[in-house]
Formats: structure tokens, C-alpha cells, sequence
């Protein structure tokens, strides 16, 4: 019944349209050269467009599901209040565009001034939209500034827009530690998502490796995580650099463009957003930084389980993943015992922890 409905109400816009362009032939003169009734002309032209629309119909119908499958899981990218702001933002833009198209109806040339209107139109909406987005914790803190300048939420607002947003990069994602630091609220402000890491990041989940295939599930599932339980304000990030193919470069330029922070623990991004100037705060550095201090001289009890590079040397290790390595610790492996500390050498890629048996009973 629905598709009767749709072929149906097509044909009579057919209809109509072909009685629209032979208006418009007739208006220019053009109507007079053929030498048949205009009665006669409209009607022709009126069943031409019917009939072109009413076979072409299913496939309208087709490219319409497909135009709104695509708008929907666009707009199912961003979170409400960006809607409701980029809303807002198109019906001020369109409001701006209609007031300045006024004159230009006046204009004596045919056909410009609807054109010039069109480009105002398609200008002010979009630019409208994009300041309405951009721009929304400013309107919050205008907002809360009018309504209660002393309030909570006035205040965190205002803090908030201060705070620089946070870049992930793809190996951050997959790692998986950031929802769980987001948790502990030592990290603040917007979490950016850009849609050229999602793109890379889907590609690693459908690669035909095992292994990376389940690496980018599980960073998808982590950002799903992260928006779910809305641990922190995490926001999909458009803005794309086509001239630019790898993404770590992709990457740096849009830190430079939002003004914001990569967040990574990839060591060699790491380095070159440092010569470039751009903020990098890095996962690995983070663990580090609140692993136990062990100063020479403790004592500690560790299972060995392997033997080093030295001759002699046996390998444990902590909780947390830091090496221990044991001066004559080979014959003890597979047994637990007490070392004590002799030296701690911080590396690139972690601390290693030098000790030596107790001999003390």
C-alpha cells in the first residue's frame, strides 16, 4: 500500500513538473516555435515527467532508503545537545539568509536573485550550524551566566571550556587502560574521536589476522564503553586532512586545529609531536609515573621464573609487569625468595630492577 502511495504521489509531482518547465518554455518564447496548441504542450509535457517518475520510481525509492540510512548513521555519530545546537544554528542561519535575499529579488536580471539567494541560503545554514556546535559550551556558559551567575553548573561550565580536549590516536583506543583512567576522573575535559582513526580502526577490525582483528574489536567496544556509560564527554571529530595520508600526521594537525592534547602511548608519535610543538600526554609515561618507588636496599619477595640474558641471572616480575632481574637468580627458578634492591634503571621502555638473593635467614 505504502509504495502505491509513493509511486502515486511521484507521478503527480511528475505531473506538475512537466507542466512547471512548460511554463517556463512557454515564458521565454520557446513554446511558439513548436506551432501546437499550448493546451496540448502542457499536457504532453505533463505525461512525459508523470510516466519518467513512475517507472523511475523503485529506484528513487532505493536511493531515498540509502540517502536515509546514511543521514541516520551520521546523525547517530553525535549526542543531543550537538543536534539540538546545530538545530538551533540552521534555523538562526537560515533566519539571516532569508532577511539578506530580500533585495535580491529586486534585481532586474532573470533568474540571479534566486540563485544568489540559494548560495546565501546554503552559506548561513551550515555556518550557523557549525558555530552552534563548535561554540555550545559558550552557549551553556552564556546561558548559566543569565540564569544563576553564582550556580555549580556555571562555574564547572566555565572551567570546563578552559580545559583543552583530549585527541585519542588509534593504539590508545586499543590498549584499552583509557576507560579505566576516564573512571578514576584524574582526566578532564572532551575526549575526541577522529573520524579517520574510527575509519583505520574498523579496518584493523576487519583484517583477515586473527590477532588484529580482535585488537580493533576491542578498541570499537572500548569507545562504545566510553559513550555508553558516559564516563567522560566524548565527541566524533569530522574534520579530515585529504592532502595528508598518514594518519599520525592527520593527527598532529588536528591537535594544532582544536588547540587540544593527543592522547597516545605510541612512543615514536610521541617524539615527533614534541619537535612539532603539539601536547602528547602518553599512557606509558602515566603508568610509570604511579608505579612503586624501590629505592636500593628494600627487600622484596618475587618468584623466579626464567633465566636472564647474564650467565646466572634468573627473571621475575611485579603485578604491574616491571622486570626484575637477579644476580644468581638462575638456580632459584621456579622458587619464591627474598632479594633485596641492589639498583633501578629507568628506560624508554619501562623500569628494570636490579637485586640480589638475601642471604639473611
Amino acid at each position: 500500500m505504502i509504495n502505491i502511495i509513493v509511486r502515486v504521489t511521484l507521478t503527480v509531482i511528475g505531473i506538475f513538473f512537466g507542466v512547471g518547465i512548460a511554463t517556463l518554455l512557454d515564458n521565454v518564447g520557446l513554446v511558439d516555435k513548436i506551432g501546437l496548441n499550448i493546451l496540448i504542450i502542457y499536457i504532453i509535457f505533463g505525461i512525459i515527467f508523470g510516466l519518467l517518475l513512475f517507472l523511475l520510481t523503485p529506484k528513487m525509492k532505493k536511493i531515498g532508503e540509502k540517502i536515509g540510512n546514511l543521514f541516520e548513521s551520521e546523525l547517530l555519530k553525535f549526542q543531543m545537545n550537538d543536534i539540538i545546537l546545530g538545530a538551533a544554528g540552521l534555523i538562526i542561519g537560515l533566519v539571516i539568509a532569508f532577511l539578506l535575499s530580500q533585495p535580491l529579488y529586486n534585481l532586474k536580471i532573470q533568474f540571479l536573485g534566486t540563485a544568489l539567494s540559494a548560495i546565501l541560503y546554503l552559506f548561513f545554514g551550515s555556518l550557523g550550524m557549525k558555530i552552534a556546535t563548535r561554540k555550545g559550551e559558550e552557549f551553556s556558559l552564556i546561558i548559566g551566566s543569565r540564569i544563576n551567575p553564582s550556580s555549580k553548573n556555571y562555574k564547572s561550565t566555565k572551567n570546563k571550556s578552559d580545559i583543552s580536549p583530549k585527541i585519542l590516536d588509534t593504539s590508545v583506543i586499543i590498549d584499552g587502560r583509557i576507560a579505566d583512567i576516564c573512571k578514576t576522573g584524574f582526566l578532564e575535559g572532551t575526549l575526541i574521536i577522529p573520524e579517520f582513526v574510527l575509519q583505520e580502526l574498523q579496518h584493523i577490525a576487519d583484517s583477515s589476522d586473527g590477532l588484529k582483528r580482535n585488537r580493533g574489536r576491542r578498541g570499537l567496544d572500548i569507545l562504545n564503553k566510553l559513550q555508553n556509560e558516559q564516563i567522560i564527554d566524548v565527541r566524533i571529530e569530522k574534520k579530515d586532512f585529504p592532502e595528508t595520508a598518514e594518519v599520525d600526521a592527520k593527527l598532529l594537525k588536528l591537535a594544532e586545529y582544536l588547540n587540544g592534547v593527543v592522547l597516545t602511548n605510541d612512543y615514536n608519535l610521541n617524539k615527533v609531536a614534541e619537535f612539532q610543538g603539539v601536547q602528547v600526554l602518553n599512557i606509558n609515561e602515566l603508568a610509570n609515573a604511579v608505579k612503586p618507588v624501590v629505592l636500593p636496599g628494600e627487600e622484596m619477595v618475587v618468584e623466579v621464573v626464567k633465566d636472564g640474558k647474564e650467565s646466572g641471572q634468573g627473571l621475575a616480575y611485579l603485578d604491574d609487569g616491571t622486570m626484575i632481574v637477579v644476580d644468581g637468580g638462575k638456580k632459584f627458578i621456579g622458587q619464591t625468595l627474598t632479594v633485596v634492591v641492589t639498583s633501578v634503571l629507568q628506560t624508554a621502555a619501562g623500569r628494570m630492577i636490579f637485586a640480589k638473593p638475601n642471604n639473611q635467614k
